[in-house]
């Protein structure tokens, strides 16, 4: 994957600065990566849908099975699921007209990159949204 190793900075910036995002992955306890994303991204203002089949309430905030089950609009979508999850969700980013994708370390593969390229979705690997949203509060 060292052909998709770029990262941007514009591109990372702009995607902290969007107001609404779907977080998919584990929320099942505060040690897993979506639990400390979806609540990091909620204590700097944002608004924040969780995305998991398995749960329905995580802090009290409704938890969505699926990303078309969120009728308002997302600007941008943080993956923490197996890459073959992630390339289903990615799809479905692509069909609901949302641009914007972070896929945290474990959630990427090459498809997955290539086909948010040839489809002109913006997406951000091989560094994490938890290290990089900390940047913009210090």
């Amino acid at each position: 994957m060292e052909k998709f190793n770029n990262i941007n900075r514009e591109l990372i910036d702009d995607f902290l600065s969007k107001k609404k995002f779907a977080v998919a992955g584990s929320f099942r306890d505060e040690t897993k990566y979506a639990y400390q994303i979806f609540k990091k991204l909620r204590n700097i203002g944002k608004e924040v849908y969780p995305l998991n089949p398995g749960i329905s309430m995580v802090d009290g905030v409704k938890v969505y099975a699926d990303i078309s089950d969120i009728k308002l609009p997302v600007d941008a979508v943080c993956l923490v699921t197996p890459p073959a999850v992630s390339l289903k969700i990615v799809r479905e980013c692509l069909e609901l007209g949302i641009k914007m994708v972070w896929l945290q370390p474990g959630a990427e593969s090459p498809e997955i990159i290539e086909f948010c390229l040839k489809n002109g979705i913006n997406v951000i690997h091989n560094i994490c949204i938890l290290i990089e949203s900390g940047k913009e509060n210090k």
